[in-house]
């Protein structure tokens, strides 16, 4: 069985096409179910998680024209933003880039990521330029007021990750976790989306290639290509979208014990071309290797797992308000990585990260992310850095418009 791109988007186009999600093929995979692969065009699979490689390149108005000459540097709500290329001389505009990872020299915990996701839900945010003769301007936006916002992507949608532990006497701060990881091994922390995630299911990119078109938080995005330190083992990519088209609800800031990151959500349809492909977007998250690594050095590598030692428990925590012994501070909100938790739990904001019910005492939040054997020791899951509730929901919403003949195959 062969197909041609363009034969499935003329499917598409009149509303023949047989879409599935990732979630759903490995669903049926699971119970013994597993379609054809002539009964299947497409399949939509989508990854979320914390990704450092993220920016924005903004345009927007500060002051009048001829009020400075040259922006040499600026802050948004305290977050350091780079001016340039352009210098806009005398337009009172501003080029500038700023990094999902930066943090605000007003609150430490405050990065590009929430910055971003403040923007989008239209926030008012602060901002202040400095000229090149020391003068400072400082005015307000909103997403509305800027012209040019849009995400680039350096590093993004890894081909899955690896899990981490610290097998040293003492706690240790890193961004792989959203509190000081735990020594003697005293939990793990994981990145990855494991089966449903778009590389695993495309591990050569025959599908995913540059100009590519995906959602990215929602947005119509593009692969640019390979991300920095993509390889043919472990392959990422460079993607691009417009800022003023997401959902705050696919990307935000998450704090870690080492400062703020931030989280995307990428989702990518991958068109069955062939019985071989097919083939392909059958693995499973039992199939997929999560090498565990020592947090202090990410090359020794001191145990083996897979993701479905690490998908196997709940994706969202419970909360018991009659439990609550109203601590103060509350460890579960101090840790919280999304600024979840408040009075109760707000389910739009939660990551599903599992921190809240390793954190409570008293069980005022309840997870089951499991735990893991490494050597003679049982480890629990204490941090998931990737969402495959978000991912999935992408994955979801990418099917619905390929179904309604509003997303084609290919890019530009």
């Amino acid at each position: 069985m062969r197909r041609t791109i363009s034969e499935i988007n003329e499917r598409i186009l009149d509303g023949e096409a047989t879409v599935l999600t990732a979630g759903e093929l490995k669903e049926l995979v699971l119970n013994d179910e597993a379609p054809s692969a002539d009964e299947v065009d497409v399949v939509t699979a989508a990854t979320c998680g914390v990704m450092s490689g993220t920016a924005a390149v903004m345009h927007f108005r500060v002051s009048e024209p001829g009020s400075f000459r040259k922006a040499v540097s600026a802050e948004l709500n305290g977050i350091p933003a780079y001016p340039g290329p352009c210098p806009n001389e005398n337009l009172g505009s501003v080029d500038l880039f700023i990094y999902g990872t930066a943090r605000s020299v007003r609150d430490p915990e405050y990065g590009g990521g929430f910055l971003l996701r403040d923007l989008l839900i239209g926030s008012e945010v602060d901002v202040t330029v400095k000229s090149e003769d020391g003068t400072s301007i400082e005015s307000t936006v909103t997403l509305k007021d800027i012209e040019t916002a849009r995400i680039i992507g350096t590093r993004m949608a890894f081909r899955n990750y690896t899990a981490i532990v610290n097998p040293s006497d003492k706690p240790v701060r890193s961004i792989f976790n959203a509190f000081e990881m735990p020594p003697h091994c005293g939990g793990l922390s994981f990145s990855g989306c494991g089966d449903i995630n778009p590389l695993e299911n495309d591990p050569g990119m025959e599908a995913i290639r540059r100009g590519t078109s995906v959602l990215l938080n929602g947005a119509r995005g593009l692969v640019l290509g390979e991300g920095t330190r993509s390889s043919p083992e472990r392959p990422n990519l460079m993607l691009s979208g417009d800022l003023h088209d997401m959902k705050p609800d696919y990307i935000g800031g998450f704090r870690t014990a080492a400062g703020p990151e931030i989280f995307n959500t990428i989702a990518v349809p991958l068109p069955v071309t062939s019985e071989r492909v097919f083939e392909r977007l059958l693995v499973l998250n039992s199939d997929i290797g999560l090498p565990v690594a020592d947090v202090r050095d990410r090359s020794r590598i001191i145990h083996d797992l897979t993701y479905a030692d690490t998908w196997a428990g709940d994706e969202r925590p419970t909360y018991n308000p009659e439990r609550c012994a109203d601590c103060l501070p509350c460890l579960a909100a101090e840790r919280c990585p999304t600024h979840a938790i408040g009075d109760g739990l707000d389910t739009d904001r939660c990551f599903g990260c599992g921190v809240c019910a390793f954190s409570c005492p008293y069980g005022a939040y309840e997870m089951d992310t499991g735990e893991v054997r490494i050597g003679d020791r049982t480890v629990p899951i204490v941090c998931r850095q990737s969402d495959r509730v978000r991912a999935s929901s992408l994955a979801r919403e990418l099917k619905e418009l390929i179904e309604k003949g509003n997303f084609l195959i290919g890019g530009c």
